[in-house]
Parts: C-alpha cells; structure tokens; sequence
C-alpha cells in the first residue's frame, strides 16, 4: 500500500488555472497495480480524466474560486513480487547494433541502400549525412513512425559528443550487453544529488558537473541512446524500494523518481534506472511516460502570482494476502 499526499500552501488567495496531475500508473505498467484513488482538496467545479497522446492517464482539476491550498493524495495498492527485469528476448536482427560512425556501411541506411535512380553517389552520402540515424532494425517495423517522436534530440555538446565517441569505439556488439553497459557508466559517472529546485540540466551540463538528480542523469541517457540510434523516452513513477531500519527492521520506502527507456523491437520498452545503473523492476511503478521531461511533470497548471510553500509526504507498507480467504 502507497500513500502519497501533496500539498501547495499559498500566501494568499488565488485562481488556479486547470491543473493536469500525471500520477495515475500507466496501463502498460509491468507493476500490477490492484488498486487506486486519487483525492482532491479543496472541493473542486470539475474533475476529468483523459489519456494524453503518449498513453498516459492524466486527470484535470478545475477551481471556480479562489484557494488558499491545493492537495492531492493518491493511494493504491501495487504487487511487488519480484520479476526478472531481463524477461524478454531480443530477435536476431536486434541482438546487434550499429555505431553511427558506421552508418554509410550500416545496412539499415536508407540513403546508402535504395536505388535512387539517377542521383549521384555523392548526393547519396549528402541524404544520408542529413537524416538523424536510426539502428537498423527499426526499419522492418511496420508502425516505426509511431516512435518519431522518441527520436528527436539536440545536437550533443562537446563533453557528451567525446563520451559518446569514447563510448562508441570500446562498447560491446551485443545490443542488450551494450545498453546494460551504457547504464551502469552513466550511473558510475554521474554522482546523485536531490534537486529540489524545478526544471531539468542539459545533458552536457549534467555530465561537465559529473553530478545531478535522477532526471537529469534519465535525460542524459537519453539524448546518448537517440545518438546511438535508439528510440528513448523519459519516464516520471514511483521507486519502492526494501531498506533496514536502525533496529535492522525491513521497511518499504517511497520517492517520485525518474528512468529511461529505450524501445527494442520484440521486447517492448525496456526501462533503465540511471540512478541505480541496473534494469527497472518490480519497484518501478511508472506514473507518465513522454518525449520530453517537462511533459512527464506530476502535476503542471497555471495560477496567480504568489507565494508558495510545498509540502510533499510518502508512506508504503506491506500487505500481506492470505492464500486461504
């Protein structure tokens, strides 16, 4: 059982625009998730729930008057039984990837493969230079262009492209072997740190600090694998995790965290905790998945300039289920 309360204390009295909370796990969640309720305060005009072009459950809260405080509390119930993150097989034509040094020899290059009649080699090279690469085995997927939106990215700063090409020239051939690898040298050179502060650091300067928070170093991960090819998306949840007390007493704990995920054809999205630098598991729980960080945001809105104070707290506990009622 998960109980997680929000409150935002304003100053004064004040209009809040629509306020969209993403704190619904999302369908496709590997965590079942046997129950859930979200609770508003104060008494609210409207409250709608609607699924955003992403596939996420998102609910939208309207105010007709003035607040003074605004509290969200979700609680649900989530099957934590462990599961193997590696679950999935990868097909042949995925189990090796491509570096994008090698993309005027890849295979998959759509500029360097297809007969373009008339069109000199040169221009070939021109086309081929000029679409941002995709690893080949994206191209025999029929709904490939669903995924277009997971690969758009800026161009990489200096201290991330010297990674990348680092990276690149000494990574395992095997995809999943190279990804796992990728993971665990994010997390081995990025220090974590809580930000309590809003917004998201560039992958570069996450990567010149050598330090952030969890969804600066998911982003950093992510431009790297949409470099590398990949289609990636960022993802907002909740991390459950098992720890010891100072009694050395088993105890649940609760944060929002953040991962990446990378979509490998015959296994789905495959998520990566760049905090950890393991596989997401069972203690996972994702809340929204998108493109973009500021679209995976827990709660987003407009509302009066004023004042605010936030308060946030978070409560797991087991359940035990007896196997004979």
């Amino acid at each position: 059982m998960l109980s997680h309360h929000t409150r935002y204390q304003y100053d004064r009295p004040v209009f809040l625009g629509p306020q969209t909370i993403r704190l619904r796990p999302v369908a496709t969640s590997k965590t079942p998730v046997r129950a859930y309720a979200l609770r508003i305060a104060p008494p609210y005009s409207q409250q709608t729930w609607q699924r955003d072009v992403y596939g996420n459950d998102v609910a939208q809260v309207v105010f007709a008057e003035r607040v003074t405080h605004f509290d969200i509390t979700v609680q649900l119930e989530a099957d934590l039984a462990p599961r193997n993150p590696f679950d999935f097989v990868l097909t042949p034509d995925v189990a090796q990837w491509v570096s994008p040094a090698d993309r005027n020899s890849a295979s998959g290059c759509a500029g360097m493969q297809q007969s373009l009649g008339g069109v000199t080699q040169s221009m070939k090279m021109a086309h081929a230079a000029n679409v941002p690469f995709r690893q080949p085995f994206y191209q025999a997927m029929p709904d490939a262009a669903e995924l277009s939106d997971y690969w758009q990215s800026a161009a990489l700063g200096p201290t991330v492209r010297a990674f990348v090409q680092e990276w690149a020239q000494k990574a395992p051939a095997d995809t999943l072997e190279m990804l796992v690898a990728l993971n665990r040298a994010i997390a081995a050179q990025i220090g974590y740190q809580v930000r309590l502060e809003p917004g998201i650091w560039s992958p570069e300067e996450t990567l010149s600090r050598g330090t952030g928070s969890c969804r600066d170093s998911a982003w950093l991960l992510i431009a790297i694998l949409r470099h590398l090819g990949f289609a990636a998306r960022f993802v907002s949840g909740y991390l459950v995790q098992a720890t010891r007390n100072a009694v050395g007493e088993e105890v649940l704990t609760c944060d929002l965290h953040a991962w990446a995920e990378t979509f490998l054809p015959s296994a789905g999205w495959v998520g990566f905790d760049t905090t950890s630098g393991l596989l997401t598991a069972q203690g996972h729980v994702p809340l929204a998945a998108t493109p973009q960080p500021e679209h995976a945001a827990p709660v987003s809105g407009l509302l009066d300039q004023c004042q605010a104070v936030f308060d946030v707290s978070m409560q797991a506990q087991r359940l035990f289920i007896n196997a004979d009622c």
